[in-house]
């Protein structure tokens, strides 16, 4: 099983899916556009989430970081004037400093990854889309920001006019990733946001044309005319696509054979441009999660 991730919206599918396959059956495509270098390390937060989750380390209260982690590395930066973009805690940090040294002595970002997840005893397959960096620009009155400055630093408050991926015209398909590709023809997309977590892994050359050929689908991150969560409703609009579920079908295109929409969607199934289907997509517990997971699996087989 093949799924396409951000940081939160399909790490939640995860946590459900891990239940009824084993994680050695699944192998996760991971967005890196919104890598940032943080105190001379690589921070790589939706890898890391998914990392975590399988590690059993994920504080899913938050979906980010490790679960009790301290923060006294950077308490005490901060104490010395150094202000860090995001908040890393002290066993996260670790993480990054592991990758950063193995890239450091020329691996590439994907043999970084495996070899982290082989010291986190992660049995499922995280790969991250690709090695070459790429960086989600948002484009507001204010200038051109990376993302994490947009959602973190200004907590998304900013007018979007555009989204760019910076980047994205030199990454290319990492070998790893052909080859999960090659062994499975199921695909799911998760519900994390579809312009800044799914749209780079989707805008990698042949990635659209690959997955054409598969069996995928899409979970809506979108409930009626409003996000789960996130900035996805503001960042769809940027881009001219309505904020609904069927506007998530839309800027997929022609590599869905099915969107899952939640059965309190009011959205008419008849303005999708492929088969929509409903069932409970508000993951609120481990449970939910496992039953929707459960509900996709079964999607599968009725897909000839």
């Amino acid at each position: 099983m093949i799924l396409l991730s951000g940081g939160t919206g399909t790490p939640k599918l995860l946590q459900g899916l891990r239940k009824l396959i084993p994680d050695e059956e699944i192998t996760v495509i991971v967005n890196t556009a919104e890598d940032i270098m943080i105190s001379g390390n690589l921070v790589s937060p939706d890898v890391d989430t998914v990392l975590y989750l399988f590690s059993g380390q994920l504080d899913d209260a938050k979906w980010w970081g490790v679960r009790n982690d301290t923060f006294h590395t950077h308490n005490a930066l901060k104490k010395m004037g150094i202000n860090e973009k995001l908040m890393i805690g002290d066993t996260d940090r670790a993480a990054h400093i592991f990758r950063s040294e193995i890239m450091r002595t020329g691996a590439r970002l994907t043999e970084a990854t495996m070899q982290l997840s082989t010291a986190l005893r992660i049995r499922a397959v995280v790969l991250p889309m690709c090695d070459e960096k790429v960086d989600t620009m948002i484009s507001t009155p204010q200038g051109d920001m990376h993302f994490q400055d947009f959602w973190v630093g200004a907590h998304g408050e900013p007018d979007v006019l555009d989204i760019k991926i910076k980047g994205i015209e030199k990454a290319k398909l990492t070998e790893e990733v052909m080859k999960a590709l090659g062994s499975d023809d199921r695909v799911i997309i998760g519900p994390s946001n579809p312009i800044t977590s799914i749209g780079p892994i989707i805008s990698i050359e042949h990635m659209r044309g690959i997955l054409s050929f598969k069996k995928v689908i899409a979970i809506s991150p979108i409930i009626g005319n409003a996000p789960v969560s996130g900035p996805a409703g503001k960042l769809m609009r940027a881009k001219g696509y309505p904020v609904s579920s069927a506007g998530v079908a839309q800027y997929y295109g022609d590599i869905l054979d099915v969107m899952v929409i939640d059965e309190r969607d009011t959205s008419d199934e008849r303005d999708f441009p492929v088969k929509a289907v409903r069932f409970d997509t508000m993951m609120t517990s481990v449970e939910k999660s496992e039953a929707l997971a459960g509900y996709v699996l079964e999607l599968f087989e009725t897909l000839c």
